[in-house]
């Protein structure tokens, strides 16, 4: 994987480097909140968690073989995405930036999402 531009790639998720693991996290609240304006009748309202059920419903659905190595500790203010596997987690948030970029496939996506 390329990794020259990669924290620019993935912006705003951000990249943090522990002592034994590696997290990607995301302030939420202020990115593509239309994703889930579409659905805040139900209680839906871009926090931490509700990023947290999207990237469950991309990672068991388009990147099903990693996870076994993403795993996922959200917070009402923050999405965070941890791995003791740095490569498995670039694929993965690389990948899921991707998606986050195409209306299409992250509203299909996230019409599979539910409540935390």
């Amino acid at each position: 994987m390329d990794t020259n531009n990669f924290e620019e790639t993935i912006k705003p998720f951000f990249w943090v480097a522990h002592k034994s693991s590696f997290s990607v996290c995301l302030n939420a609240g202020s990115y593509k909140p239309e994703i889930f304006e579409t659905r805040e009748d139900e209680g839906f309202e871009g926090n931490g968690y509700d990023w947290g059920s999207l990237a469950r419903v991309f990672l068991d659905e388009r990147k099903p073989h990693l996870a076994e190595y993403v795993r996922f500790d959200p917070e009402a203010g923050m999405f965070c995405a941890y791995s003791s596997n740095p490569e498995s987690l670039k694929e993965f948030i690389v990948d899921f930036k991707k998606a986050c970029e195409d209306d299409a496939v992250i509203n299909d996506l996230f019409s599979r999402a539910e409540l935390d």
